[in-house]
């Protein structure tokens, strides 16, 4: 945080000073790192722009600092090494690393999203708020106990949990499966994790629905995969564009999420599900399906079947419980052959990326408790109103205005704006508002468009949210006037 103590009897532009001095010591501040220009430093500080210039004066004259003109300034590599007592170049090893860190974007709304103000409506994070997480009461086992349990388990997880899974996948949708054909993870992101490091190699190309949540994920850029964006319309994946990218790009493996799809809310319709497989079938591509959202279907509206129902042998199928139990319940599965099962299990075994006995345990005992379907059902009713009252604040606030399909379950609603935003740093405006949401480009897109996440909005803060798009869409059109 570039923040001031403001109660200090140190000088301001020596604060600064100390500031800059203390996050080059920490290594927040790297060799050769440039520094914001002083008018942001300025703006971020506080102060005036001639307090930043005094402050960059003194560093300059301790050498902590270069500063050139049209070059702007950076951290003296020379002099770092004196501050931490090193001369290893760790700005080398960060920029070789296959590790892509988050746009400053999502970090700031990381930031807002903690801080404790009734200010601040979040808008963004794709979590169940407390209120909404299962009012169960947990197992009353023993440590004896989980360690009993832990003889239940094998390198793909418990047991028991796989085969409650089993049960449910074919009470839900008469998906036949055996408990050697599911592997428990922690969260859905290991699961494509160990797709991508194990089933995958440096190079391939994959082929991933556009827009997608699977762009804001680092692990395709660090498996070292080529990702081409498969364009979608209201139906689902554009097959004929699946093709096209198979020829030019020897496609390896093709990466969906077809019911209530991250962000547009979109269900991939029974017809073009079924072409997506066949196709897939004939070129030989394995199929991610990814599914975290079905369970969370408006209690009107009936979804199709899942891709591994339609193919068992051609789909790797990802579920979760963080939709429906909450964030803190790591808890996913993967369901695919049993020789990709065992490869994986074996794989995450040598990594050492084991998962704990408890929060499977816990999972299975609240899957097989009455207040399970309880909690689904009274889920259902929350979320339908709260997308019922964003819906319905901005038909009131911004008719005609921004574009919108009603989603039939799921969390977001993706909105399209009717201003247009040049660069990633537009989107600001939103965070400048208080108002947290997920911009386009986060997504693969470049149009102005928002994710919008009503699963934590009141019906007051849906209003407020419309009021807030409202002024910034005035701001955006007086800004291109």
């Amino acid at each position: 945080m570039w923040q001031l103590t403001r109660n200090s009897d140190l000088p301001i532009y020596l604060q600064i000073v100390d500031l800059i001095e203390t996050k080059i010591i920490n290594g927040e501040l790297l060799p050769e790192e440039k520094l914001p220009p002083e008018r942001q430093l300025a703006e971020m500080f506080g102060v005036n722009r001639s307090t930043v210039v005094r402050a960059l004066d003194e560093l300059t004259a301790r050498a902590v600092i270069i500063r050139k003109q049209g070059s702007g300034t950076t951290v003296n590599a020379e002099k770092w090494g004196l501050f931490a007592g090193q001369s290893t170049n760790w700005r080398h090893y960060l920029t070789q690393g296959g590790f892509t860190p988050a746009v400053p974007y999502i970090r700031q709304t990381g930031v807002m999203e903690r801080v404790d103000s009734d200010q601040v409506i979040d808008a963004a994070s794709g979590e169940l708020p407390l209120e909404m997480t299962p009012k169960m009461e947990t197992p009353s086992l023993s440590w004896q106990s989980f360690i009993a349990e832990e003889q239940q388990e094998d390198e793909a997880g418990y047991k028991p949990l796989r085969e409650t899974i089993q049960k449910q996948m074919k009470e839900a949708y008469g998906l036949q499966t055996r408990p050697e054909q599911i592997f428990i993870t922690s969260g859905a992101q290991q699961a494509l994790f160990l797709i991508t490091q194990c089933l995958l190699k440096p190079g391939d190309a994959v082929a991933i629905e556009s827009p997608s949540y699977f762009y804001s994920l680092s692990l395709f850029q660090s498996a070292g995969l080529r990702i081409f964006a498969l364009p979608m319309d209201e139906d689902g994946v554009i097959i004929s564009e699946l093709r096209d990218l198979y020829h030019k790009h020897r496609v390896k493996m093709v990466f969906v999420n077809p019911t209530f799809q991250n962000p547009t809310g979109l269900v991939m319709s029974l017809k073009r599900r079924k072409e997506l497989v066949k196709i897939c079938a004939h070129l030989q591509i394995p199929i991610v399906e990814d599914d975290p959202f079905s369970e969370l279907a408006a209690l009107d509206s009936q979804i199709p079947a899942p891709l591994k129902q339609l193919d068992t042998d051609n789909v790797l199928y990802i579920g979760s419980l963080s939709k429906i139990m909450g964030s803190t319940t790591r808890i996913g599965w993967l369901i695919g052959p049993t020789a990709v099962i065992e490869r994986l299990a074996l794989a995450r075994q040598e990594m050492d990326f084991g998962l704990s006995i408890f929060p499977q345990v816990l999972a299975n005992s609240v899957l097989n408790t009455t207040g399970y379907k309880t909690h689904l059902q009274q889920l259902h009713h929350v979320l339908e109103r709260r997308r019922d009252d964003l819906i319905e604040a901005f038909e009131a606030i911004l008719p005609n205005e921004v574009v919108f399909i009603k989603p039939k379950g799921g969390f977001h609603l993706w909105v399209k704006l009717p201003v247009e935003f040049r660069s990633i740093r537009d989107f600001d405006i939103f965070l400048a508002n208080d108002l947290l949401v997920m911009p386009g480009f986060l997504f693969g897109v470049k149009e102005a468009v928002i994710r919008v996440t009503y699963a934590r909005l009141e019906k007051t803060e849906a209003r407020r949210v419309a009021e807030i798009i409202k002024q910034i869409l005035i701001e955006k059109k007086c800004e291109e006037a």
